[in-house]
This record gives structure tokens, sequence and C-alpha cells, in this order.
């Protein structure tokens, strides 16, 4: 049988805090959440691997480091309102909802939207709230957000989820750039009504962010 409290433990070791994650907030919830639980039975021996996994409708649960290298990057605090776009598995929104106050996700894919919600409440993760729609319109209902992580790759970032970053002080992760030429993740900080503040973090691959509206 295999021990996945075990492989729990030497992920968040060896993928996470070996790279430099040291937020204790972050790594406790990466600890306690059991990603085994957000992929399907047969990827479920391969959960803590080094790496996404497929989660169907042609989506991936992201690489262990790299949710937790976005959320460091948001600089995601207790007293946080958080907004995820791509909710997927929901699994990132599940480690969000262990170190904010309240986490909203939106996936656009129903099918995966009603599993990431059957999870989180399974696992009695009230803070977190799994919504449908087109993440690139945001949840304007909710707004302002003091962050937003976006798990999907945008060849520009929408608008609308810089207007609704709190202002001053709100961040914004993203990646950024398209499915043929390299992506960049971008951390985005507003600091006043029109004026934003942004920083490249490095090369990343991800699925590509589609709106409705395209």
């Amino acid at each position: 049988m295999t021990d996945f409290a075990t492989l729990r433990e030497q992920m968040v070791e060896q993928q996470i805090a070996a790279r430099g994650i040291d937020d204790g907030a972050l790594l406790a919830a990466f600890r306690t959440v059991p990603r085994e639980k957000f992929v399907a039975a047969a990827y479920q021996t391969s959960a803590y691997s080094d790496g996404p996994l497929p989660i169907g409708s042609g989506q991936t649960i992201s690489q262990p480091y790299i949710v937790a290298l976005m959320i460091a990057a948001a600089d995601v605090r207790r007293e946080d309102m958080v907004l995820e776009v791509g909710a997927g598995s929901g699994y990132a929104a599940a480690i969000l909802g262990k170190v904010a106050r309240e986490v909203i996700a939106i996936e656009r894919h129903p099918i995966l939207a009603a599993e990431a919600r059957e999870r989180i409440e399974a696992l009695g993760i009230a803070s977190v709230t799994i919504v449908d729609g087109d993440g690139t319109q945001g949840w304007p209902t909710a707004a302002p957000f003091d962050a937003i992580l976006v798990a999907a790759a945008a060849e520009r970032v929408p608008q609308p989820l810089l207007a609704q970053l709190r202002n001053p002080g709100g961040r914004l992760v993203i990646p950024v750039g398209g499915q043929g030429c390299g992506q960049s993740l971008v951390k985005i900080v507003r600091k006043g009504t029109e004026e934003y503040e942004t920083a490249d973090l490095g090369g990343v691959r991800f699925v590509p962010l589609i709106s409705d509206e395209s």
C-alpha cells in the first residue's frame, strides 16, 4: 500500500523547501492537503511526483513546486481575499484555503468545477468556493482581491483582473506568453488606480488561458 503521508513529506522537503520556499504556513498547508485526492485513481501513486499530471478536459494539475512558487510570489496572507483563475482539480485552491481568509476559484470546465467542488467539500475546507465561469473576467461581485493567481498562460494580461486588484497593494501572479513561444511567470503589484509594477519570475509552461469572448 502506498504511504502517501511519507511521500507528501518528501515532496515538501525535496521539491518545495529545498528550492527556497520557507514560508512556514505555506509548507504546513502542503503537508496537510492530500494531493492524491485531487487526481484520478490511475495517477494516485504519482501524485507527489515532481511534475504536472493530467486531470481531464485537456487540463493538468500543476507541479507542486509551481503551486508553491505562485502562492509565495503572491505573498498570500491569512487576512487575504484571493481569486484563483483556473481551479482545475481544486488542489491549489485547497492549499490557498489553508493560508488565506477566503478563496474564490473559477473553472470554465463544468465537469472539473463539479469534481473540484466535491473534493473541497469532502475535505471540509470552508474558506474555498469553486465557481463556474470565464476566469478572464475575474469575479467582480467579490472584488477587490488582495491576490489573484492564474493557472493558465495568457498572451496578454486580462484587464478585468488588473481592475479587480485591491488598490493599492493587490498582487497578480500570471503566466504570460503564447503556446508557440516562451512563457514567463509574471508578478504585477497594483500601486495606484492606473499604476502597476511588474516583475518577471522566470520561465514556465502552462496550458493556454481561454476566454469565452475569444
